[in-house]
């Protein structure tokens, strides 16, 4: 099993920017593409952005050509940079695989606000 731990998550002013960290412990993720999510209050659990095993990073509309994902296997931790934020962006952030096949971390709190 997997575990992970996010970090990097704060509060910014709109058009700032946040590093986000996921992690993994236990077991390594090696062989999964592994996704951030987010959830905002009163809604669902969504993708914004997915690091496929091989091929190219893949990204909500939302979120297309503001935040990027990237992968350190040999720190078993993945990133996601995000940029120009905006206060829709505000929720909590979490990764797990894509398809989610593990238990959910805390998540790290990101609130875009002025």
């Amino acid at each position: 099993q997997v575990q992970f731990v996010e970090s990097g998550g704060g509060l910014v002013q709109p058009g700032g920017a946040l590093r986000l960290s996921c992690a993994a412990s236990g077991n390594t993720f090696w062989g999964y593409a592994m996704g951030w999510y987010r959830q905002a209050p009163g809604q669902q659990r969504e993708l914004v952005a997915t690091i496929p095993v091989v091929g190219t990073a893949r990204y909500a509309t939302s979120v297309q050509g503001r935040f990027t994902v990237s992968i350190n296997s040999a720190k078993n931790t993945v990133y996601l940079q995000m940029n120009s934020l905006k206060p829709e962006d505000t929720a909590v952030y979490f990764c797990n695989s894509d398809p989610t096949e593990f238990h959910w971390g805390q998540g790290t709190q990101v609130t875009v606000s002025s």
